[in-house]
């Protein structure tokens, strides 16, 4: 995925309308005015939410004689989650990394003071 076509997904799922018409689509097609029920703004304003949407390559917009259904595309999301889990290898190492370095610390602590707690740990 370019820079630039993830900088759009995350832009996109910035807007928890734009986050809830996905959910919604999730569960299958759905038409304009469908996506617009359960939220208070206009048909124009939806639209400009679906437009960014759309943009973003997440949703694809069709058309079946007078039926214009919305559907969602999740390549984008799959590639934004890859993205992530990049960085959440990185993070789960270092937290990993701690773990290891308290435990030495606990280990030090019971061979420095026999097993006994010091006064600073009961406070």
């Amino acid at each position: 995925m370019s820079p630039d076509r993830l900088s759009k997904v995350f832009a996109a799922l910035a807007d928890p309308t734009r986050r809830d018409i996905l959910a919604r689509l999730s569960r299958g097609a759905c038409s304009v005015t469908e996506l617009a029920e359960p939220h208070d703004m206009s048909l124009p304003a939806i639209s400009k939410h679906l437009r960014v949407l759309e943009q973003s390559g997440l949703i694809e917009r069709g058309r079946e004689a007078q039926w214009r259904p919305c559907c969602l595309r999740a390549a984008p999301l799959k590639e934004a989650v890859d993205w992530i889990g990049q960085y959440r290898r990185h993070w789960e190492e270092r937290l990993d990394r701690l773990d290891d370095y308290l435990q030495e610390l606990k280990a030090k602590q019971k061979t420095t003071s026999g097993g006994k707690k010091s006064p600073a740990a009961t406070r």
